[in-house]
């Protein structure tokens, strides 16, 4: 496969992904995206949506981490597009445990963990993780090059991740998970774009 391919799953993976959940999440009878997190939707007669959703993401992930792996990227940023990658796929692969009324016959309030839900939910970690950190790591290699503008935007964008995530309001979580996710998904996908124009 080209570099040129592989970089450009980096590309589309991010807004297949947050498309593909914000059209369940209108979707889905029972879901309400302001108290359910995106990994409910794995659940139920229609969760294989979400599963294929994660592992198909994921996969793209690990693609575009090859890609960027061929350029003048280094090792450690693709590395961390890989884990991002390997982190949505244990997220697909590993079911998350049903809680919030959701789906219909769930119970209320937070689940109680299994085993695979514990593994489901080191997955997003791990995948979110890996890109507040591969924030600073662009950020070395852009200002090494001198590029003052990818620098900024690679420190922004974990700062952003992490913002949403340590907000203290347990109140809208679920809609700043999605949130800290598309803005590491756009930073990919950025990365990406510029690796793309590099290769020519």
């Amino acid at each position: 496969m080209s570099t040129r391919t592989l970089l450009t799953c980096g590309i589309i993976a991010g807004p297949l992904f947050v498309t593909t959940c914000l059209i369940q999440a209108v979707t889905r009878e029972g879901y309400d995206l302001s108290r359910h997190p995106i990994s409910l939707l794995s659940l139920g007669e229609a969760g294989w949506i979400q599963i294929a959703n994660f592992v198909v993401t994921g996969l793209l992930y690990v693609a575009c981490a090859a890609g960027l792996r061929r350029t003048a990227g280094g090792t450690w940023g693709p590395l961390l597009v890989g884990l991002l990658g390997a982190g949505l796929i244990v997220g697909g692969v590993f079911l998350t445990d049903a809680g919030a009324g959701f789906p219909a016959g769930a119970p209320e309030g937070a689940p109680e963990l299994t085993w695979h839900g514990i593994i489901h939910t080191l997955g997003p970690v791990v995948a979110l993780g890996s890109i507040v950190v591969a924030g600073p790591v662009y950020l070395r290699r852009f200002a090494r090059e001198g590029n003052r503008g990818w620098a900024t935007g690679s420190a922004l964008a974990s700062a952003m991740i992490v913002a949403l995530l340590a907000w203290p309001d347990p109140d809208g979580l679920s809609v700043r998970l999605l949130a800290a996710t598309a803005v590491a998904c756009a930073f990919v996908a950025a990365v990406s774009w510029r690796a793309v124009d590099v290769v020519g």
